[in-house]
């Protein structure tokens, strides 16, 4: 059965970082792209980052300059290093891997940015 654990959230000052991590246990066949998404209160869920199995990264506009995505050493894992963290990027963050069969979703971190 495969689980994936994200790990990083927590509160911080606007401008200030959150490196998030998630790791996949279990076994995915063929692992198209990784990625995170959030969801805001009220809000819908949005991309934030994503990253293909070849490494190529895509952004959301609102993470482009800010945010980077990379995958980890073992191809199960993938990070999110957040810097000048605004007000607006408070959300549940959630770790999506896709693979050849099934998608999965990770029970998400809680990113807050408040002074």
């Amino acid at each position: 059965q495969v689980q994936l654990v994200e790990s990083g959230g927590g509160l911080v000052q606007p401008g200030g970082s959150l490196r998030l991590s998630c790791v996949a246990s279990g076994s995915i066949f063929n692992i198209n792209h990784m990625g995170w998404y959030r969801q805001a209160p009220g809000k819908q869920r949005e991309l934030v980052a994503t990253i293909s199995s070849s490494g190529t990264p895509n952004y959301a506009d609102f993470a482009k300059g800010r945010f980077t995505i990379s995958r980890g050493n073992a191809e199960n894992t993938v990070a999110l290093q957040m810097n000048s963290l605004k007000p607006e990027d408070t959300a549940v963050y959630s770790c999506n891997v896709v693979g050849f069969f099934n998608a999965y979703w990770g029970q998400g971190t809680q990113v807050t940015v408040s002074s």
